[in-house]
């Protein structure tokens, strides 16, 4: 087992991560850009090193200077969490050359799910059901309008690098094309430096559900059950649960099962995410492959008591996995919210300042993941999701009650956050009859 991991991230997922090293006996080290330099991951770890200036590009994204503190303090793995390099195959590949574990998939597993056009062209190979759509990417403006003729509006322009909803357009009539498809790729090009695109059938209110697999190197591969992502804006999640109220057991065992099968035809190792999108009939299409942990993971855990960071870890050490697929038993429901700084009623403008009071909501079944604290100042050039609330109950009905106590308890003053949003949400009577799907908040709030 590692002695020394680095953690290539920041804010609660630093934290998360910390905690888990600090449960196996391992000593964790900590990076921050400037602005950070009091932030509670700095503090909790066992060693911090400043890697540059507060702009992500300069810090957080400098790999040089992640992998430079790396052989600096003596850490022989990097975690990179999730977002910011965790998905950059050029920085695994640096990691290794420099006897570096990384803890992930490799680069070339990731290399190959990070572009979406590729991914499909695997999953089909595989024999995992496709979202009707064009085979490798868009070659120029009009490729996309004779692709967009064969499949049939309305269809759905996408970054092939794509991920957290950027890049992404959805068309629903010829003339809406060519705007749709200059935007697209200016903004895949802003946000991944990639503008190629490729293209779906629109799938028309579907949910969005998502199978948690873990993976190790001597071809083990299980699935921890599904999470319906659905609730989202601008394809943004919003709250997350798990099991999906939708799912029947047998649909539930053949998207479990498929989850399995796409991983182990990529040779994937580590925790990973295989996406679907599901339509009102109960077909279900991949979507895409995410190659690390997601923001949603402990909903996951709360239901099947399995700690997936440390699985993690102990894959990236050479470990077996510590379950088979016959250990992992779903017991109960579990719901996340994520708290963002930011203001709703001003079109969700972000809102960072120093946080003056914080109470953080507890009793059983609850769960906060954070890196806030009373006077932190929260800076305004990263993230705005500054915590994610977690609860658990016997049933849906439980976890929702509970998690409604618990943000009424969620006392933070100094900045705006979702939360009486989020109230909304679960108040809401279609929300609370499960009756969901991915286009749920555009439907039933003016929010846009």
């Amino acid at each position: 087992m590692f002695k020394r991991i680095l953690i290539a991230n920041r804010g609660e997922i630093a934290v998360r991560i910390i905690r888990a090293c600090r449960e196996m006996g391992i000593e964790t080290v900590a990076v921050y850009s400037n602005t950070d330099r009091n932030a509670l991951h700095v503090d909790l770890a066992d060693e911090a090193v400043c890697i540059g200036p507060p702009r992500a590009q300069d810090s957080y994204l400098n790999a040089e200077n992640i992998i430079s503190a790396t052989v600096l303090t003596g850490a022989e793995a990097i975690h990179p969490g999730f977002g910011f390099l965790a998905e950059n195959s050029k920085f695994a590949e640096k990691c290794k050359a420099c006897n570096i574990a990384f803890i992930g998939p490799d680069a070339e597993v990731m290399e190959m799910m990070g572009n979406k056009a590729k991914a499909r062209q695997v999953m089909a190979e595989a024999g995992v059901p496709l979202v009707p759509g064009i085979e490798g990417i868009l070659e120029s403006y009009d490729h996309a309008l004779q692709a967009a003729e064969i499949i049939g509006y309305p269809i759905m322009l996408k970054a092939s690098a794509g991920g957290g909803g950027k890049g992404i357009r959805v068309v629903r009539k010829p003339e809406e094309l060519r705007n749709a498809y200059d935007i697209a790729k200016s903004e895949a090009k802003a946000f991944f430096g990639d503008d190629t695109m490729y293209m779906e059938k629109l799938i028309e209110g579907p949910r969005h559900i998502e199978v948690q697999i873990l993976a190790d190197a001597y071809g083990n591969v299980i699935h921890l059950g599904e999470r319906d992502c659905s609730i989202q804006r601008r394809n943004q999640k919003i709250i997350e649960e798990a099991p999906s109220t939708f799912l029947t057991g047998e649909m539930r065992k053949a998207m479990g099962e498929t989850a399995v099968r796409a991983a182990k035809a990529v040779g994937y190792k580590s925790a990973g995410t295989i996406e679907f999108l599901v339509d009102k009939d109960g077909s279900f299409y991949f979507m895409e492959m995410n190659t690390r942990i997601q923001v949603e993971h402990p909903v996951s855990e709360f239901v099947t008591g399995v700690d997936i960071v440390r699985e993690q870890i102990r894959i990236a050490a050479g470990e077996t996995l510590s379950v088979n697929q016959e250990d992992v038993v779903i017991g109960g429901h579990a719901i996340e919210c994520r708290i963002n700084a930011e203001n709703p009623a001003l079109n969700f403008r972000p809102s960072p300042g120093k946080v003056n009071i914080l109470l953080w909501p507890g009793g059983n079944g609850v769960r906060v993941d954070s890196a806030l604290y009373s006077g932190y100042d929260i800076p305004p050039i990263y993230d705005s999701m500054i915590a994610k609330l977690i609860t658990h109950g016997r049933d849906r009905n439980e976890a929702l009650c509970r998690m409604r106590r618990a943000l009424d308890e969620f006392i933070i003053e100094g900045i705006d956050t979702n939360i009486e949003f989020l109230f909304q949400i679960l108040n809401n009577e279609r929300f609370i009859q499960a009756d969901i799907d991915t286009g749920f908040i555009a439907k039933e709030f003016d929010y846009k």
